[in-house]
């Protein structure tokens, strides 16, 4: 059950499974509201993905958008690893709720307070780029001057210059308003340099079983995680795939005149899933795979 204050470990992956859009209000003074944290911790901070390109391209929050994104650079303006762990305090005692992961890069921190999330990544620099979900690097010079804008009657930061990070996230069409936007990010994958995830030694694979409409295993379904490969089912409608880390992972489920994109799946080294498509809807869903 989700706490009347929206600020627990329910709300947090209620709000990963479902897509609701964010109140412009609400996300409004939440924004406002980490501007001042941030500031106060003296830790500059840019708007990024959906959140910087309704503010650069609309001037005003993507309508279908349903979380607040927002960024950091360890190693560009000032930032220290060592700055992180107050700063989130500094969260927690206005309220919200915060759940941090961590890996080779990125220290990420998921927020909700009053059921809306706040996705505050902490990004590190690997060869001159860092690392945007789910596999595309961005040169880390949009980063170490970052260009002051207008949004919401405040002042806030985004990468500079901002179409260049727009185009390198969604592509030369990000100037589009567009709901169904996958398919262009995966696109921009595809362009990136190879951005392969390396397993950790020992770590057990991942299985996923696919069915189809009918329940029935689906023999040689072409399944992608995206950064790791691509594979096809087996006779028995499995594939298996190691995992670096208990991280988000976009997922494509190919199989005769059959295709979703599940752009944020939440998925673990050495669980089994299954995949069972929905004959209502082909795109948008996350959070779809179950454990078996």
């Amino acid at each position: 059950m989700v706490s009347e204050s929206g600020a627990d470990e329910v709300a947090l992956f209620k709000t990963y499974g479902e897509i609701i859009p964010l109140d412009p209000e609400l996300a409004k003074q939440m924004l406002k509201e980490t501007k001042e944290v941030m500031d106060s911790a003296g830790i500059p901070f840019f708007l990024r993905q959906g959140t910087c390109l309704g503010a650069v391209r609309d001037q005003a929050f993507i309508p279908w958008d349903d979380d607040l994104d927002l960024g950091c650079v360890i190693g560009l303006n000032g930032l220290t690893e060592e700055m992180i762990p107050s700063v989130l305090d500094a969260f927690r005692d206005r309220g919200y709720f915060v759940s941090l992961g961590s890996n080779d890069r990125w220290i990420a921190a998921g927020m909700v307070k009053r059921a809306l999330r706040v996705d505050l990544t902490f990004f590190r620099i690997i060869d001159d780029s860092i690392f945007h979900y789910p596999s595309i690097w961005i040169p880390a010079r949009l980063f170490s001057d970052l260009k002051e804008i207008d949004f919401m009657g405040e002042k806030f930061l985004v990468p500079n210059p901002p179409e260049e990070y727009l185009r390198a996230k969604y592509g030369p069409n990000w100037v589009m308003p567009k709901e169904d936007y996958e398919r262009d990010v995966l696109d921009q994958v595809a362009k990136s340099p190879d951005a392969k995830l390396a397993p950790s030694p020992g770590q057990l694979p991942t299985k996923f079983r696919v069915l189809n409409l009918q329940d029935e295993l689906v023999r040689r379904a072409e399944v992608s995680v995206i950064g790791l490969g691509e594979a096809l089912t087996d006779d028995d409608g499995h594939v298996e795939f190691t995992l670096p880390n208990n991280d988000f992972y976009a997922v494509v489920i190919k199989f005769d005149d059959h295709e979703e994109i599940l752009y944020q799946e939440l998925l673990s080294p050495g669980v089994s899933y299954v995949y069972t498509p929905d004959p209502s809807i082909n795109n948008g869903r996350c959070m779809v795979l179950t454990e078996e």
